[in-house]
Order: structure tokens, then C-alpha cells, then sequence
């Protein structure tokens, strides 16, 4: 099992290295590079691996220094170029220390490094990217929340992580809106989007990654709100079927019927008190009738 998932992760890290830089793998067009690169030197340490593979994290530290390559405008320095520059034995051993860290960062010239850790529980991985201002050997810490299980989560954060650090402003993700109705209309978040078909196609840009609330409502239709993930640089294609409803704006299903109106109230009451009314009147002829006995009329009739 363990070693399934190694192989599984070894290959879909290989397979994103290699396209990486032409397109993001999902079908979708190649990412265009960053609006406004950060001039500043860096440069990455090592990643350190807890209870995981050492090649999987080896390939994770490639991706993530090919992911700051192409947002910063200064070549980051290899891995060799830095086994070079780092002789002392006790900078080597360094274990992301903020003191350490900033003192390899001077010796390299530069002016942030940076170093991680990619830890293992059971199913479950986190991430961790610390950054070091060698000036002022001040760290920031990047941490993911746990993932289970999915190679391509574990890679996502570590391409997360490298926009987090150095271009925060453009984590950001789009979703593909698509109804059966002409005319739904649509909001996200609360903000009125407009009535499908929306144009462009339907696809909403620039949110910000993580869940967003959607709701699609029509007249004399059911509406739906649900929750939309909303992942990097990748469109989330969302397709809403609304079901008809008999009542308009309420969302819900009232039958009003007709009942006949010898079934009314009104009607029982008025029925009861004419039917008094006619045995009063019968009762009180035939106690006044007059009766006729041999030929002769006796008054009344008794």
C-alpha cells in the first residue's frame, strides 16, 4: 500500500515537472507568467522529509524552486551552486534555524532564503515553507492544511505555497457557471452576476481559492445554493438543473384545491337552519289540519 502510493506520487510529480512551464495539466490554457515579478534574491535551502519518502519531497523541493523561478526576476541559485558556496560543517547541518538560515543566505548573496518540511501521518500530509530575511533574520512561516492522500493536492500546495510566499495577489481560481434555463439568474457570494447564459461562457475569474457560496433562482423554479471550491489557477465547472415549482418565490410546493361549495361551512349552517325551518312549518300544519269525520269537519284534528 505504502509503496502504491509512492509510486503514485513519484509519477505525478514527475509528469508536472515536465509541463509545468506549458500549461497547468487540467486542459486548460498555459498560465501566463506573473503581472509584477519580485527582484529580490533567493534562494532555497532544502526540504527536510518527516515520516515521508525522501525522493517524493526531493521532487516537491524541484517543483517548488521551478515555481519561484518564474516569479522572480533573479535566478535562484542551484542546488550545486550551493554545495559549493556552504563549506562549514556547522552551516550544513543547519536544520532551519533562523540565525543558521540567515547566515547561508549571506555567504550566497542573497536576500530571502527559503527551506521546508513535508511531514507524513498515516494518509495525511502538511506542508511547511519558512522564509528568512538574511537582513533582519526574520522568518515567515507557510503552513497547508492536513491533505489526505491525492498526489495532485500535495503538489497544488507546494505551487500554493510559492504564490503565497512571493505573489499573494494572484492566488486566485475561476468557476464555469452552466444552467438548462435561459434567464436563471445568478449570484456569488451574494453579488449579483447577472441571468444564464452568462457571457464568456460562464466562467467567473479571479476568486479567491476556497469555498464560495452560489445560488441560482428563477420564477416558478425551485433556487439552489450550494458551495463551489474555487482551486488554483484551475476552473471549476459547476452544471445547476432547476426543477420546477408551483408557487412563484416562495421555492416550495403548495397545491391549493378547489373544494365544491356544498362542502362549505357557510352552506352546512344555511342548509340546517332552512331544514328547521321546513320542519317547523310541516309539524305545525299537521297539528292545525282540520279533519272530516262522517261528512262533517272537526276543528282541528285531533
Amino acid at each position: 500500500m505504502i509503496g502504491s502510493t509512492v509510486v503514485r506520487l513519484c509519477l505525478a510529480l514527475v509528469v508536472l515537472c515536465a509541463i509545468a512551464p506549458i500549461a497547468r495539466g487540467d486542459g486548460s490554457p498555459p498560465v501566463a507568467g506573473p503581472e509584477e515579478s519580485l527582484d529580490k534574491k533567493i534562494a532555497v535551502w532544502r526540504f527536510d522529509a518527516l515520516g515521508i519518502d525522501p525522493e517524493i519531497v526531493q521532487r516537491l523541493e524541484t517543483l517548488f524552486r521551478m515555481e519561484l523561478g518564474r516569479l522572480d526576476r533573479q535566478p535562484l541559485p542551484t542546488p550545486h551552486a550551493i554545495e559549493r558556496t556552504i563549506t562549514d560543517p556547522r552551516e550544513r547541518e543547519c536544520t532551519g534555524e533562523d540565525r543558521c538560515l540567515a547566515a547561508i543566505g549571506k555567504r550566497l548573496g542573497v536576500d530571502l532564503i527559503v527551506t521546508g518540511t513535508v511531514g507524513s501521518l498515516g494518509d495525511n500530509y502538511v506542508l511547511t515553507i519558512k522564509a528568512v530575511d538574511v537582513a533582519t533574520a526574520r522568518s515567515q512561516r507557510i503552513q497547508t492544511d492536513p491533505l489526505r492522500g491525492s498526489p495532485d493536492d500535495l503538489i497544488e500546495s507546494v505551487r500554493v505555497a510559492a504564490y503565497r510566499l512571493l505573489a499573494p495577489g494572484q492566488l486566485h481560481g475561476a468557476v464555469q457557471i452552466e444552467s438548462d434555463l435561459v434567464g436563471a439568474r445568478v449570484t456569488l457570494d451574494g453579488k449579483p452576476l447577472g441571468k444564464t447564459p452568462l457571457p464568456g461562457g460562464g466562467v467567473i475569474g479571479h476568486l479567491a481559492l476556497g469555498k464560495h457560496v452560489l445560488r441560482v433562482e428563477a420564477d416558478k423554479y425551485e433556487p439552489i445554493e450550494q458551495d463551489v471550491d474555487v482551486r488554483f489557477q484551475k476552473v471549476s465547472p459547476v452544471v445547476v438543473h432547476l426543477l420546477p415549482s408551483e408557487v412563484v418565490g416562495t421555492g416550495r410546493t403548495i397545491v391549493t384545491e378547489r373544494k365544491p361549495f356544498y362542502t362549505r361551512t357557510w352552506f352546512i349552517v344555511a342548509a340546517g337552519a332552512v331544514a328547521i325551518g321546513i320542519g317547523a312549518a310541516i309539524g305545525y300544519e299537521a297539528f292545525h289540519r282540520p279533519c272530516y269525520i262522517g261528512g262533517q269537519m272537526d276543528m282541528p284534528c285531533k
